[in-house]
């Protein structure tokens, strides 16, 4: 059997790993190709609503563009290097998580993560059902029905057909809104008068928050992207492709949607860029338009995939759950039934639900991320029992004090800075006239806490178990025909069928 052509077939096949570890042996990602999947990710209607938020709160386009683009930089920061721990670890993002806060204990960041992929989502499905509704008539719930049906079997099948898909839609994607933003560029879109908008604090920090935010809630998946990469791939390479693939696209096109709300005065983003298309040439426009709701349909299968790894490691931390095909399909359906039930909750201001969205969001990861990156970085430096992760008895405990402890304050800190208007602004938040810094002192405190109470923590007491769990997981023998699963007391069961064993 050679490696090659079981590598060739598995990358056509349903995904056979879920929450278990992916061998070296079975790596088979490019590093190059994080570049253009994270750019690809964020080239969608989206990124041009973002452009709608600050214009909509009286910032200017250039106010607005910069906004954005210092949001965007710093939420990526801290989204790519989360990347580097996938080719490390070979496990799905959240997982990686019980290092900090214990077998049991990672539920409450894991509950923070649903409700991340479950907003969201809904978020890109009311974009899609609002916009093809206005611009061809049909149904809300038809389309609803067809995102929930085609986005979660292409969860099912997995990180192969995902990567596969997503390459595809950024060759498609990438000159039509070259073709538009150069055309914009030359003055060749008709647009009203410009309208009188001017430096907001407010609405400025609104943006920026927005936008970083924006970024930062991939944090939470990133690693379900890179989990397929070879353990030697150098940390400086991942990151930086994650990086540059990820703010440039989501830059180009939150600028796009500034542009397009100011210069043409419409509050959809998809009706805002078809017009805008179409104003070119007949058709264009609507190009665009359907090309962008493929886009979104990619990332709502990208979120219920990764919300079924996390549901999964929800769930296996208090019963062991068996990756099985069968699970994988049970739990993406209960993920699609959540977010398509979610959407037919919630009103159809998509922007105004995206806004409020996307900083809540922010307010529940920025803890995770401090101590997650914390741990990761300055105080384990990327070594960790992989095996013990599945054991509820294993060396990091049922319950990380440290990280629980870090990411409660992390969210305490929060509410004298909160700022969300309509709902609820702090008082040290009402003094800052609603600019929102919550999120940054949020990070800071839950980093530096984390930080502070690890410097009890000795890394020599782990280093017996580590070694142990890289002799069981790298060891000379290693199969590809097989995932490795989930042994009833939650730990991983290594063993290799000497018939399918490579050496």
């Amino acid at each position: 059997m050679s490696i090659s052509s079981t590598e060739d077939q598995a990358t056509y096949a349903v995904e056979r790993h879920s929450i278990d570890y992916v061998s070296s042996a079975e790596r088979h990602g490019r590093v190059r190709d994080q570049g253009p999947f994270w750019f690809t990710v964020n080239f969608q209607f989206m990124s041009v609503s973002l452009g709608f938020v600050g214009p909509a709160m009286g910032l200017s386009l250039g106010w607005t563009t910069l906004a954005a683009a210092l949001g965007i930089v710093v939420g990526t920061v801290f989204m790519a290097f989360h990347a580097s721990q996938g080719p490390i670890m070979g496990l799905p993002q959240m997982v990686q998580s019980r290092a900090q806060f214990g077998y049991r204990g990672v539920i409450l960041p894991l509950s923070a993560t649903l409700v991340n992929f479950i907003g969201f989502n809904v978020i890109c499905a009311l974009l899609i059902m609002g916009g093809l509704h206005d611009l061809f008539g049909w149904d809300r719930n038809a389309v609803l029905i067809g995102l929930a049906i085609t986005s979660a079997l292409l969860a099912f099948y997995g990180y192969d057909w995902m990567h596969r898909v997503v390459k595809l839609l950024f060759w498609t994607s990438l000159p039509l809104f070259a073709i538009l933003s150069g055309a914009i560029a030359m003055g060749l879109i008709p647009h009203g008068p410009v309208p009188h908008l001017h430096f907001n604090g407010f609405a400025f920090g609104v943006e920026f928050a927005t936008c970083a935010s924006y970024n930062l809630q991939l944090a939470v998946y990133v690693s379900d992207y890179s989990r397929y990469l070879k353990r030697d791939t150098p940390t400086a390479q991942i990151v930086g492709y994650v990086f540059i693939g990820a703010i440039s696209s989501a830059i180009w096109l939150i600028a796009l949607g500034a542009w397009l709300t100011t210069r043409l005065g419409l509050a959809d983003p998809m009706i805002a860029v078809t017009r805008a298309g179409n104003a070119l040439f007949s058709g264009f426009g609507t190009t665009i338009a359907i090309d962008s709701v493929l886009l979104m349909f990619a990332m709502i299968a990208m979120t219920s995939y990764s919300g079924m790894l996390t549901l999964a490691t929800w769930l296996d931390s208090f019963r062991p759950v068996t990756p099985t095909l069968t699970i994988r399909a049970v739990f993406i359906g209960v993920i699609t039934v959540c977010w398509v039930g979610a959407t037919l909750a919630a009103g159809e201001n998509a922007i105004n639900a995206l806004m409020l969205l996307l900083t809540v969001l922010l307010y529940l990861l920025v803890p995770w991320t401090a101590v997650n990156l914390v741990d990761y970085f300055f105080i384990r430096h990327g070594h960790y029992a992989i095996r013990d992760l599945f054991k509820a008895d294993g060396i990091y405990g049922s319950w990380g004090w440290r990280g629980l402890l870090a990411y409660i304050l992390g969210w305490i800190v929060i509410v004298p800075f909160a700022s969300l208007p309509g709902i609820y602004v702090g008082p040290i938040a009402q003094k800052m006239h609603g600019i929102d810094i919550a999120w940054l002192v949020s990070l800071a405190t839950a980093g530096l806490v984390y930080y502070v109470a690890s410097l009890s923590f000795s890394a020599e007491i782990e280093q017996a178990a580590i070694a142990a769990s890289e002799l069981e997981l790298e060891g000379p023998l290693r199969t590809l025909s097989q995932p490795i699963a989930l042994e009833e007391d939650g730990g991983l069961d290594h063993s290799i069928p000497q018939s399918v064993a490579i050496q």
